[in-house]
């Protein structure tokens, strides 16, 4: 058996703390208890009858529970002395602070980087919000995000996942280790701000690079990198590189062509069309595992 690798642990022995609710914050956390470090959210006290004051524990248990998994869960009201007695004691031992507040909320609280800057001079803090500079007071949440980054065009219903809130995630546990780095550089924290907004328009590059259009060869103008009706369902085919879209091709009947020109053709679309929909899925499946070309049956 190949000897599979340990995860590695870059923040192992950093301490990260998160005040952020909902999905991109405890995502980010979540993220950064994987690479080892200590991870703790602090949250207010739940309201009666319920497990959560974070909105995600209410509307899905199940998703707070994976979230914080490997998290340590303290609750304070941040605007009572007690909660702020809470928070300072946390934040004296804290490496990076995250949070998903508005920057005027957070001035409220008394965390603004200025202040958090003479009081913790070793402390980062990466700050979520909705997007960057001057807008990051504007409301807003994942949807209107996908809707400005271009991402819902031809939906008429909601996408099938928090693009947003998800690579906003990303980017801000990056954040997190981008911190530590400038730290260990300059024996100071730093702060980054992390906007939901352009962590969207990140994941739309490729649409306003015209790669995902229908006149796009990874949007529908390649005839190997498509999804297909098949006799019993759908199947993505991904056959873009040449190997793969000749051996598709030769599986199809078609001469085993991988040039760009061939597989733009709407003759080879409509042949490789007629193939597919005369196979189920599980023959499909036989067929590429058998030909090694990049397919998956849709369910």
């Amino acid at each position: 058996m190949p000897h599979t690798a340990a995860r590695p642990t870059p923040l192992q022995g950093s301490r990260v703390l998160s005040l952020a609710l909902n999905l991109p914050g405890p995502a980010a956390l979540l993220r950064c208890a994987r690479m080892g470090a200590e991870c703790t959210k602090l949250e207010p006290p739940p309201a009666p009858g319920h497990a959560s004051a974070d909105p995600m524990g209410i509307y899905s248990p199940p998703a707070y529970a994976d979230l914080h998994e490997g998290v340590r869960v303290l609750h304070a009201h941040l605007k009572t002395e007690e909660g702020q007695a809470a928070l300072h004691a946390e934040l004296a031992r804290t490496d990076v602070l995250i949070t998903s507040f508005r920057p005027s909320a957070l001035a409220k609280l008394g965390l603004g980087w200025e202040v958090l800057q003479v009081r913790y001079p070793r402390l980062s803090l990466v700050r979520i919000v909705g997007a960057l500079g001057e807008r990051a007071e504007e409301p807003g949440h994942d949807l209107t995000y996908q809707a400005e980054a271009g991402l819902l065009a031809g939906l008429q219903a909601p996408p099938p996942t928090l693009f947003a809130d998800m690579a906003g995630a990303l980017v801000a546990s990056e954040a997190v280790l981008q911190a530590l780095l400038a730290r260990s550089q300059q024996g100071a924290g730093v702060c980054i701000e992390v906007g939901l907004a352009e962590a969207a328009q990140w994941l739309a590059l490729p649409l306003h690079w015209g790669l995902t259009t229908p006149q796009g060869d990874v949007g529908g103008a390649h005839a190997g990198y498509r999804i297909y009706p098949c006799r019993d369902g759908r199947v993505a085919v991904a056959a873009l590189e040449p190997h793969f879209a000749a051996r598709l091709c030769e599986a199809a009947g078609l001469p085993a062509r991988g040039d760009m020109e061939h597989l733009r053709d709407p003759a080879t679309h409509a042949a490789i069309a007629r193939f597919l929909q005369g196979q189920t899925r599980e023959q499909l499946t036989a067929l590429a595992q058998a030909r090694d070309i990049p397919l998956h049956a849709l369910h």
